[in-house]
């Protein structure tokens, strides 16, 4: 009979690191100032690093994270950094390329931060609070900028950036160009629609958890008013996904399909007070005349990059163009090179979309890599008891609606896209596979 007495190191909390979800959670706070958010991450790799090398003569690595987490975490960034690598080996520039590989090895050690600030109960629930209040706090400033027609959090930092260097965050020619709600992005850096919807899971189930039904409610209705003048169609299409998938156990079927009709209603509403908000919609509209040219004004040029991306895939099949580089590639392969563009001159400068970025930049090897870890993700999830989905759901909400294949996306291979989806992959990991719950004092520990 075993002794129930003797407790396993993984399953004991983890209490090194406690200022993890502070860490991550600042990270995710910095996003709109890049700088300071890529140096917060290239620092925490680095104390990771440093960390681990100490811990490696002094105590146990399972005390950080289990097993299972390390392992999940690893596989997931080697499905991102493998395809890069694989891409780089004929690349037209093997410097750059080289380069970009080894600038990307830095995801690894702050992945395993990330999953380390969710690896137990306590700094779970504190690093997704903060997830959720930062996700409040961007919602109510884009909610200020809506009515007073600026960002107090814009302003603030362009005012602070004015006094360092004498001139603003964003040129005048970027601010009147500006065509939607940029929120705390501001002007020059109009990704906020798409990365508010990415993070709104944290949000509505920290809401729903504090106040139920009625707290989703409270939450999503002005997220969905600000994801809907910040324009992003593609992120119309990820919140509708996170308001589906977040409140269909609270609501039911029939509230559920209630609030999207809402939803649709809302945003018809806001169609008519917004001139913005008006040009998407009858812009999508385009789309249901049925001609080429309908579509493609609909999809604002992207069925032409998407016919570029197909020719980069019949031209570098195996391995792609090389990561990042499909905006050299691009006018070799555009359809209607030198006519003028729906984006405006130049290049187009990623894919749109996630298959195509794949298969375009890192080829069909680089598209089975991003298979393999898309399968151990679903692995992992299926096998995992009801405690560990419930805890990971608001990470894998996120993450999935972040890679949804049937939407258009960010570049998944720049610097920021690519850094947000690790942080998400990395807290998914952590959360699903994290340290047991500590049994209560004089339990059963065989439960």
């Amino acid at each position: 009979m075993a002794n129930s007495s003797i407790e396993s190191p993984v399953a004991s909390p983890a209490p090194p690191l406690k200022w993890a979800p502070a860490w991550v959670i600042a990270c995710v706070a910095a996003w709109p100032a890049p700088g300071i958010a890529e140096a917060l991450l290239a620092l925490g790799a680095l104390v990771m690093l440093g960390y681990l090398a100490w811990q490696r003569f002094t105590g146990d690595g399972r005390r950080l994270l289990s097993v299972p987490a390390w392992a999940l975490t690893s596989t997931l960034f080697l499905a991102y950094w493998l395809p890069q690598l694989v891409s780089a080996v004929d690349a037209d520039d093997p410097g750059r390329a080289w380069g970009r590989v080894a600038a990307g090895l830095r995801h690894l050690p702050f992945m395993w931060l990330v999953a380390i600030a969710v690896a137990s109960d306590a700094r779970r629930r504190a690093t997704f609070t903060g997830l959720g209040v930062v996700v409040a706090l961007w919602v109510a400033d884009a909610l200020a900028q809506a009515l007073a027609g600026s960002s107090p959090l814009f302003w603030s930092m362009d005012q602070v950036k004015w006094l360092v260097s004498g001139h603003g965050l964003c040129s005048a020619g970027e601010v009147a160009q500006a065509d939607r709600l940029s929120g705390v992005f501001g002007p020059c850096n109009l990704k906020f629609g798409q990365v508010l919807a990415s993070l709104t899971p944290f949000l509505l189930f920290a809401a729903a958890a504090r106040w139920g039904r009625w707290g989703w409610l409270l939450a999503a209705l002005p997220t969905g008013v600000v994801i809907v003048l910040a324009g992003s169609r593609a992120s119309w299409i990820t919140y509708a996904l996170v308001m589906l998938f977040s409140g269909w156990r609270l609501l039911g079927r029939k509230g559920m399909a209630l609030v999207l009709l809402s939803g649709v209603l809302g945003a018809v509403l806001l169609a008519g007070l917004s001139p913005q908000v008006r040009e998407r919609v009858t812009r999508t509209a385009m789309a249901l005349t049925g001609d080429a040219a309908g579509v493609d004004a609909a999809l604002s040029g992207r069925s032409q990059i998407w016919s570029a991306a197909a020719c980069m895939v019949r031209a570098q099949p195996l391995n792609g163009v090389g990561a990042r580089e499909f905006r050299n590639a691009f006018p070799q392969c555009d359809p209607a090179h030198g006519q003028y563009a729906a984006w405006g001159t130049g290049p187009a400068l990623h894919a749109h979309q996630l298959v195509l970025e794949i298969l375009s930049e890192t080829g069909i090897l680089g598209l089975l890599l991003w298979l393999a870890g898309a399968s151990m993700a679903w692995r992992a999830w299926r096998y995992a008891d009801a405690e560990a989905r419930v805890r990971a759901r608001p990470a894998t909400l996120a993450l999935a609606v972040t890679v949804f294949p049937f939407n258009t996306h960010l570049a998944f291979y720049s610097a920021f896209w690519g850094g947000a989806t690790l942080l998400l992959a990395a807290l998914f990991a952590g959360a699903l596979l994290a340290h047991p719950s500590p049994a209560p004092a004089g339990g059963d520990q065989s439960r």
